[in-house]
């Protein structure tokens, strides 16, 4: 049975995260959702807490273990402070944990150090493809192996920071089943297109990207020969993405909550109204309860049990979650939630974003 009980090194990285998303997230998060860029001082002062190469062992450079669990503590911390900045500094993880967790010792020695450095890294992976009835077990974009060589085809879309990542994994059908291949920037056949302009997100580039009959070595495939466990890296991005859901949805809440209990109507806080209450006490008990199914599913991936189940339904719960609570949050501030003078308008945006993004986080 798992424990609820953050170690004492996990509560200083909970503690360290909380007070970065304040200091550096929050306090830019309108200006760079306006001017639809992530802000400079995000990832160099995100990368000090050295969240990454505490999750690689030493001898790749890092110094540290690998713990799912701490990274969604982590991740709830700082999407608290803001989405966009969040997934920005946690782009890295799209390539080293893959690796970390289904590469061959080549590809660890080559990939992983270059994540362990004193200065942030951008990195990406190519999952979602622009179709309605996507599927990341049944893909169309294609790997086939000919000529001593793989050769990807597709078209991909959602890829964070894909215009600045030395490295990509793009996910792909071969035999069967989907599997990972690492793809450097200036592989002749990967083309990154236009910037996609979403609704909410908007601090974080995403673009749409095509692999036209792109050839890698044999030794880029993912886990070589033996391929990688994709469910293993999908369960870890579901879970990464809730737990992202969960401090989105604590921010909306809380900013919500403050202004109930300072907004006056006929002489009296709103928040002691029953309606109101109601809503209130409705949103945290639903968020305490996906941080539970977030928690759940990041300790079984930890013990390496099977974790389709718990990370799913963390997704599925975790999306729902947050948009309820943002879109109520709007609701209890009234008029002032569709203005964007408070930031309630902008987690709603954001929050709608997680029921049809797979793929773009990891832990």
């Amino acid at each position: 049975m798992y424990s609820f009980e953050p170690t004492d090194e996990q509560k200083l990285i909970v503690d360290a995260a909380k007070k970065l998303a304040a200091r550096e997230f929050r306090s830019r998060m309108r200006d760079a959702d306006e001017k639809s860029e992530p802000a400079p001082e995000w990832t160099q002062a995100g990368w000090e807490l050295g969240l990454l190469p505490a999750s690689i062992p030493e001898k790749y450079g890092g110094y540290g273990e690998h713990s799912a669990l701490t990274w969604v503590l982590a991740a709830e911390e700082l999407a608290y402070g803001d989405l966009s900045a969040a997934l920005t500094l946690a782009a890295p993880n799209l390539v080293a944990l893959p690796v970390l967790l289904c590469g061959t010792a080549e590809q660890k020695q080559q990939i992983l150090p270059v994540y362990c450095t004193d200065s942030y890294v951008p990195a990406s992976a190519a999952l979602m493809e622009p179709r309605f009835d996507f599927d990341p077990n049944s893909l169309q974009t294609t790997a086939v192996k000919r000529n001593g060589k793989y050769t990807l085809s597709g078209s991909k879309c959602n890829v964070p920071l894909a215009g600045d990542a030395g490295w990509l994994l793009a996910y792909a059908m071969l035999e069967g089943k989907t599997q990972g291949f690492l793809v450097s920037k200036n592989t002749p056949g990967i083309a990154v297109l236009q910037r996609e302009e979403n609704m909410g997100m908007r601090a974080l580039p995403l673009y749409s990207v095509e692999l036209r009959e792109c050839e890698i070595p044999l030794s880029q495939r993912l886990g070589g020969e033996a391929g990688c466990d994709f469910q293993l890296i999908l369960n870890s991005s579901r879970t990464a993405l809730s737990a992202m859901a969960v401090g989105v949805a604590r921010a909306a809440y809380e900013y919500a909550l403050e202004y109930a209990k300072g907004r006056k109507a006929f002489g009296e806080p709103i928040a002691q109204r029953q309606s109101i209450a109601f809503m209130l006490a409705e949103m945290i008990t639903e968020i305490d309860s996906a941080r539970m199914l977030v928690w759940e599913a990041a300790w079984r991936l930890d013990h390496g049990l099977e974790a389709i189940r718990e990370s799913y339904l963390a997704s599925n719960f975790a999306a729902d979650m947050a948009l309820m609570v943002a879109d109520r949050a709007v609701q209890i501030l009234g008029g002032y939630g569709y203005i964007r003078d408070h930031p309630v308008e902008l987690w709603l945006r954001n929050a709608r974003g997680f029921a049809v993004m797979e793929g773009i986080a990891i832990v």
